[in-house]
């Protein structure tokens, strides 16, 4: 049985939120491939030029200089890819003689391969916590963000609902929850008129939380 297969069994059985749905799939795909590049499914701006890591390790430099050039500094990369841009990046921070600590966070086994290729000396974590905290430290997070699950949630006429994803005749499609879902949308946009849809990232908002407890 394919992944696909074990997915739309457990949707035949319960509904699943968007968020699980967005969560379980997104583990699957990351953790067997590499999606990066050309022969892969989409490109990123550090695969198409180097300029852009460089100029992204030159405005960190410029942060750790004016930090006072704290001798003990980490660089954190969060969804790092093939780790393209940390081995962009590092060639400014030795342009400006500063040589911190490299952390990459991912889950991947096939892209932790590709990451360990560009920086051999990177250290990995499974999640932001498990990074040391007892050095001054600068986070990275490209194109990262827009790809943590999100739920979403529907102005039904009977109010707002949690969309899911739900087996039909046809195939998987999306369906309003059961459950009053009011309490989990945003005060400043339970006004909405009826048919609006609106999504909240709950993981990534605890992780903006952490990075910003961090730095």
């Amino acid at each position: 049985m394919t992944f696909g297969d074990r997915l739309r069994a457990e949707i035949a059985a319960a509904p699943m939120s968007v968020a699980t749905y967005m969560a379980r799939s997104n583990a699957a795909y990351y953790a067997t491939r590499d999606p990066f590049g050309a022969a892969g499914d989409f490109m990123t701006a550090p695969e198409i030029s180097q300029i852009f890591g460089e100029l992204v390790g030159a405005w960190l430099a410029d942060r750790w200089v004016a930090a006072g050039s704290p001798p003990r500094s980490v660089v954190v990369e969060l969804g790092p890819g093939r780790g393209t841009m940390m081995a962009d990046m590092r060639r400014s921070f030795a342009a400006a003689g500063w040589a911190p600590e490299v952390v990459m966070v991912e889950t991947s086994p096939v892209l932790r391969a590709a990451q360990l290729r560009a920086v051999p000396d990177a250290v990995h974590h499974d999640a932001l916590a498990q990074v040391r905290d007892d050095a001054t430290t600068f986070v990275v997070a490209n194109e990262f963000f827009d790809a943590l699950p999100v739920r979403q949630f529907d102005h039904t006429p009977a109010g707002w609902r949690e969309r899911m994803v739900v087996a039909t005749a046809a195939g998987l499609a999306f369906a309003a929850g059961p459950d009053d879902a009011t309490p989990l949308v945003p005060p400043a946009l339970a006004a909405s008129p009826i048919g609006s849809v609106i999504e909240v990232c709950p993981t990534g908002t605890a992780i903006a939380a952490e990075i910003g407890m961090r730095v």
